[in-house]
């Protein structure tokens, strides 16, 4: 507990060094329109208080330390249940799921990319404690704190045990989602993890009709597969992972010696329990070097594949951008002949919009290029980075681990507790 408390006070004291950080934000101007256009009124939430901000913060400190003490010190599955309880009516329908540190990558990718961009303070340690508490205890954020996977987690009602090869192929879908969401978000084109999160329309209670049946689907499918958002859609999850991998105080399935009693193996719905492993035959010196030589091939081949593919997609992705968009848009009207003849052709509100500011088309086929230049860089390290993922992921298939007892993957287990319940020892303890 002593090295619990010591964890809690470096955040606060990270948290006062942050202060510094300046919050400045962004301003249009609202587009004059010559047509008679009645612009609808706007209805804009009262912002919060800056204690509120900070109390959210201290709710989630706190949140994360308890949740983190009933699973490596109390040991109770029942414990994280209510705090998971807790986190759908506090994160989720009172705070609407608008503190989310899954949508605050996309804060941090802008913040690094965009010098005129200042990153809110409690934003930022929403996305800075839970990966903290990560690196040294596990992924006990995902374990009841998360409001996006606490909803998931109960509707766990009879989950499927899927193959470790499909598990493997589908745990891609994060990384390609983390990429696409912090190049979206460094060009300034749009912020897809929150635009497309299925279940803020929920919290809220006031999504599209399309949002509603998507948040809808990931619930029911919930029932039969746990967590599918979490496991493989969270591009949050993909950093937890990383730092929960080298935590020293992470989750234990059995609190004592394991006695190989089998009976946790198919517990965990998230296929988080690596099974025993026994010796393998000793391969020869010369088969093994042949597989380190093409493994440490294959991998900075991948990269150069990737980075090269990234590139050429660039002007694909560039399209979901407004600015290039709209660009598109005018030099498609401006070739069109029949539209410009037609008197009954009424002018898309965008492009009417950019005739009143005063900006010429000249400008903004510029400004369109600059973007496009932007996402052929962004594109190539995109294709790089997930030619290095898959890389990896080959590599890691055909690299053989000893272990003799059942444990949780560091990586991917979320530290629900529920493994424990099975272990004998547990119950004798």
């Amino acid at each position: 507990m002593r090295s619990l408390f010591t964890y809690i006070s470096f955040l606060l004291l990270l948290i006062l060094l942050l202060q510094a950080v300046e919050v400045q934000a962004q301003r249009f101007p609202k587009p004059e329109f010559e047509s008679g256009y009645v612009q609808e009124s706007i209805q804009i939430p009262v912002p919060r208080s800056s204690f509120m901000e900070y109390f959210d913060v201290f709710v989630l400190i706190v949140a994360m330390s308890v949740v983190t003490w009933l699973v490596l010190k109390k040991r109770s599955r029942r414990g994280v249940f209510w705090v998971s309880i807790f986190s759908i009516l506090y994160f989720g329908f009172y705070r609407e799921g608008c503190v989310c540190s899954v949508g605050s990558v996309q804060n941090i990718a802008l913040a690094l990319f965009n010098p005129g961009y200042k990153i809110p303070l409690t934003v930022l340690a929403f996305f800075v404690i839970p990966l903290v508490y990560s690196l040294f205890f596990g992924r006990t954020f995902c374990a009841g704190v998360c409001p996006l996977g606490a909803i998931q987690d109960i509707f766990v009602w009879k989950p499927l045990q899927l193959k470790p090869w499909l598990q493997k192929m589908l745990g891609l879908i994060p990384f390609i989602y983390l990429g696409l969401a912090v190049l979206y978000a460094a060009t300034g084109t749009d912020f897809i993890i929150c635009r497309y999160d299925p279940f803020v329309g929920i919290y809220r209670l006031n999504a599209e009709f399309s949002m509603f049946i998507l948040g809808g689907i990931f619930l029911l499918t919930s029932v039969f597969i746990a967590r599918p958002y979490c496991r493989f859609f969270c591009p949050y999850g993909v950093l937890l992972n990383w730092f929960s991998r080298i935590s020293k105080h992470h989750m234990t399935i059995t609190p004592s010696k394991c006695i190989q009693c089998n009976l946790c193996e198919n517990s965990c719905p998230f296929g988080a329990i690596d099974i025993p492993e026994q010796v393998k035959l000793k391969e020869s010196r010369k088969d093994s070097t042949r597989r380190f030589i093409i493994l440490t091939a294959i991998i900075p081949i991948l990269v150069i594949l990737g980075a090269w593919t990234g590139s050429q997609f660039h002007e694909n992705l560039a399209k979901v951008n407004p600015t290039v968009r709209l660009a598109q848009d005018i030099l498609e009207q401006s070739n069109n002949s029949l539209i410009q003849t037609d008197p009954q052709y009424i002018e898309p509100i965008e492009i009417e919009a950019f005739r009143s500011s005063g900006k010429t088309d000249k400008q903004l086929y510029t400004e369109a290029n600059e973007i496009i230049k932007e996402f052929h860089t962004g594109g190539m390290w995109l294709g790089g980075f997930l030619g290095l993922v898959f890389g990896l992921t080959l590599a890691g298939l055909s690299i053989f681990r000893y272990r003799k007892d059942y444990e949780p993957n560091k990586g991917t287990c979320f530290s629900c507790a529920r493994c424990m319940d099975y272990c004998p020892v547990e119950k004798d303890k």
